[in-house]
């Protein structure tokens, strides 16, 4: 019997700053976990990953992540993935700075 398909969003780093990017349902990239796709199909799921690893001059490294809906968008279900939507470990930089403002 095959386990059941948990939701994912296709998450990779921006090739130019490292930014933690998300991948949207219009296919663009965005720094907001909240806006991504939720993909709820893992056939599509594999063609959405298929996609973004075509986009070798704006991003690196993209894979899936598990993830659950949410009252405003998709949330990340591990902590490795909370903590990447939270930008650089050292302040002053990307998110953080943002928050600041």
């Amino acid at each position: 019997m095959s386990r059941q398909f948990t939701p994912k969003v296709v998450t990779a780093n921006r090739l130019r700053e490292g930014d933690v990017v998300y991948l949207t349902a219009d296919d663009q990239w965005t720094l907001l976990h909240h806006e991504a796709e939720l993909i709820e199909d893992e056939a599509h799921a594999q063609l959405r990953l298929l996609h973004a690893s075509a986009q070798k001059l704006l991003i690196v490294g993209p894979y899936l992540a598990d993830a659950k809906a949410g009252p405003n968008g998709p949330e990340p279900v591990h902590f490795r993935e909370a903590f990447r939507t939270r930008g650089p470990s050292n302040y002053d930089h990307g998110k953080q700075a943002d928050l600041r403002a």
